[in-house]
């Protein structure tokens, strides 16, 4: 769940080639991060540009342990050794897509996670200059922040040889995350790794990858209100407890959840991301029509509808791109209609890749 501001700009579409699914197996690490480097290392590029996709957390039954990474949609961060930065620091020289975001390097999600892996890496013989291409709305429940310091950790790890695997990467991220909008994984393990990841500990850290079928379709469809749901007033609203019969309720339709996953049943994905009892009960009524967004998705053929994250995004499952288009426009009328709210709906498969190499310059 990204911190939320007021929504900026319309979604932008991304395209890249098809990429191999990397298969990985669970990664378990302290959730703290040290030098892993004893030696100084040596860049092998003079620059590179980096991408890291949108994720969708909780989904539904998940809170702050599932989610999953989306195609199309995300942020770019290029960075290059820079001379007149001082050795062992980075600097942020442009930021674009958002004037909301401070350039200071210890308070931007970037900033932050790119220092976290230079001192993973042990770099101090070297100053970088890094520049930030904001493709996703800020506070759109669609992992903004999360984006930015994935592929700022990224960019820094390969810069300097990729010798961080992506459990480091994933901590370099998340000590941007625990900054900027509170120690959860579930939207930064997925832009570092793609696909669904479930969090099975946060102390240590243990993260597995749920591997959907390839040979099974699944679309996201995003709709995204203009309207500012911040993070801190949506945990605000979650009971401090809960009864036996939601949480039993709960974990049920979380486990049918990552089955359905790990089957590619996307009808059984669909309604127990709809099952939520918990969190979304107490969250809908906070976002202006959402709950007839949630209907009007179902009622046109959605075979799920929750809210992203902390909101105000909802994001609904189909199997089907040209139905979805459908159902999308369905979503954007009741926000409209229900909540008084203008939003943008998209399409989007699901990312199987994650924060990725776009580009390098070699030394």
């Amino acid at each position: 769940m990204a911190i939320c501001f007021q929504f900026q700009s319309p979604l932008k579409p991304i395209t890249f080639p098809s990429s191999t699914t990397k298969r990985v197996p669970i990664f378990k690490c302290k959730a703290s991060f040290s030098t892993t480097s004893t030696t100084e290392l040596e860049p092998v590029f003079t620059s590179v540009k980096s991408f890291a996709p949108a994720t969708v957390a909780n989904l539904g039954p998940g809170f702050d342990f599932l989610g999953a990474a989306v195609d199309g949609l995300g942020d770019f961060v290029s960075l290059s050794i820079d001379p007149s930065v001082s050795p062992g620091h980075v600097t942020i020289s442009e930021i674009s897509g958002s004037s909301k975001l401070s350039p200071n390097p210890l308070f931007n999600c970037a900033g932050i996670a790119a220092i976290a892996t230079m001192k993973m890496l042990n770099v101090r013989s070297f100053g970088l200059s890094l520049k930030l291409e904001k493709g996703l709305p800020l506070g759109s429940g669609l992992g903004s922040s999360a984006a930015s310091a994935a592929a700022a950790a990224v960019a820094v790890n390969e810069l300097f040889g990729a010798k961080l695997g992506v459990d480091q990467l994933v901590l370099a991220g998340l000590e941007s995350e625990a900054k900027v909008s509170g120690y959860h994984a579930d939207n930064i393990a997925p832009a570092v790794m793609g696909g669904f990841v479930l969090i099975k500990s946060y102390d240590p850290l243990e993260l597995k990858p749920l591997i959907f079928p390839q040979n099974q379709e699944l679309f996201f469809i995003l709709a995204s209100p203009e309207f500012e749901a911040p993070t801190k007033k949506m945990r605000a609203a979650l009971p401090a407890e809960i009864g036996m019969p939601h949480h039993v309720w709960n974990c049920s339709q979380a486990g049918a959840l990552v089955a359905s996953v790990l089957e590619g049943d996307v009808v059984g994905l669909g309604k127990a991301l709809s099952s939520d009892k918990i969190v979304e009960p107490k969250r809908a009524p906070l976002i202006p029509g959402m709950e007839a967004v949630k209907k009007a998705a179902i009622k046109a053929g959605a075979f799920g509808c929750t809210i992203s994250g902390a909101g105000p995004t909802a994001v609904a499952v189909i199997d089907n791109e040209e139905e979805g288009k459908k159902i999308g426009q369905k979503m954007v009328d009741a926000f409209l209609e229900e909540g008084h709210l203008r939003s943008v709906a998209m399409v989007k498969k699901l990312d199987r890749v994650g924060a990725r190499l776009i580009e390098g310059v070699p030394r």
